[in-house]
């Protein structure tokens, strides 16, 4: 079997890779006579050609002879190969809109598609991911972006750090006033956040005493989606039906916008749950919010101030409290201020990838030589032109015409 590293299409480039050279030179080692790898030739990537061709790693330009290709972000429609086997971030399970097209080529291809998003273990939890990264850098700009607007200390940005090691030093730097931060999500992304809020040694309190104490250093609460979601019909909350039913329950979230000032937003949202305020709440006057990080960054999801993602290049935009509109950042005083950048880990691409990397040798190499591989079954979205039964309700988004 040859696998192939795709060159990243997506504009920008992803310098993100699923394996670095060190991986991929023990793959071939380890699977000698059963694997061959080969590299697509790129120069955006955070790992230099040079690397791989160092390790003994064959950087080719046309990559149409391997059989199955491993990529990061999505494959633009123009760029997919027939009849091959793909691993990559489809962003499609969700009937993302602007994906469609890429859903249908894949079909038109009889491509099979493995989603990532998708890889689970027999107990149903995710086995590759890079939340923890997203968590992490996510959580870092948060705090670069009250800098920025309070003026208080001034950071590098993460993308400017060489590596974690960097990241932690550069943090040491900030002194920060009594502020009270709001963390949601307790996955791969929430615990990569709380990674950095421990570094900097900000101390936990509960909720009560976030909404109730007055605190003479800054302080954070990590919330569980039943600290601000309640049943309509009775202001309870049950789990299982807060995820089977979602839309039953409702938001009561403004008691921790009144309180908190900083939001580090990492929970998992579904369509149907409620979101966490409305638009036209930011315009209260006990609205005290004035930094949204958004690292989970659903547009439209569960932060309505989340009008579009942003960009490592241009990380922050304001919104307007009174306007609901989007405007330049840091532009006034009473705005707030959101980070909603859509490939945090990029700006930490080597150890991101990396840590990747241990996770697909562990999960989906050895899987790749079995026949019928359960986990790689599980995660197959699509097969010679049709959708798997795991996937069939796509059908009638996938059909749809723009």
């Amino acid at each position: 079997m040859k696998i192939g590293i795709i060159r990243e299409g997506k504009n920008p480039p992803d310098k993100r890779v699923p394996f670095t050279p060190e991986q991929l030179k023990s793959i071939q080692e380890e699977y000698a006579g059963k694997i061959s790898v080969q590299v697509q030739a790129s120069p955006f990537r955070a790992f230099t050609d040079q690397e791989f061709i160092d390790l003994g790693i064959e950087v080719v330009d046309d990559i149409s002879d391997c059989d199955v290709l491993f990529g990061v972000k999505e494959v633009p429609v123009d760029q997919l190969l027939e009849e091959k086997t793909y691993f990559f971030f489809s962003h499609t399970i969700k009937k993302q809109a602007y994906n469609r097209k890429l859903l249908q080529a894949v079909l038109d291809k009889k491509i099979r598609l493995i989603d990532y998003e998708v890889l689970k273990n027999e107990e149903g939890n995710r086995v590759v991911a890079f939340g923890r990264w997203a968590g992490i850098v996510g959580a870092y700009n948060a705090f670069w972006t009250y800098g920025k607007k309070t003026d208080l200390f001034e950071i590098k940005r993460a993308n400017e750090c060489a590596d974690l090691k960097k990241l932690h030093f550069e943090l040491a730097k900030v002194q920060l006033p009594p502020v009270k931060i709001i963390l949601t999500g307790s996955g791969r992304v929430g615990r990569g956040a709380l990674e950095i809020l421990n570094a900097m040694k900000i101390r936990e309190v509960s909720v009560h005493d976030f909404l109730h104490a007055y605190f003479d250093e800054p302080v954070y609460v990590q919330l569980s989606s039943s600290d601000y979601n309640r049943r309509k019909s009775d202001g309870g909350y049950d789990k299982q039906e807060f995820h089977s039913f979602p839309e039953k329950y409702e938001s009561h979230f403004q008691k921790f916008a009144e309180a908190g000032e900083i939001l580090i937003s990492g929970a998992y949202w579904d369509p149907d749950a409620p979101r966490l305020f409305e638009l036209k709440d930011i315009a209260g006057e006990d609205f005290q919010l004035s930094v949204i990080a958004d690292v989970s960054c659903d547009v439209g999801g569960s932060i309505p101030t989340t009008l579009t993602s942003s960009t490592i290049t241009d990380p922050v935009y304001d919104v307007d409290r009174e306007t609901g509109e989007k405007i330049p950042a840091f532009g006034s005083q009473t705005s707030i201020s959101v980070m909603a950048i859509d490939n945090l880990p990029c700006e930490l691409p080597r150890e991101a990838s990396q840590e990747f990397g241990i996770q697909l040798i562990k999960w989906v190499v050895p899987a790749l030589l079995e026949d019928n591989s359960g986990i790689l079954e599980r995660a197959t979205v699509a097969r010679d032109g049709d959708l798997t039964i795991e996937f069939i309700y796509l059908n009638e988004f996938v059909n749809q015409h723009e």
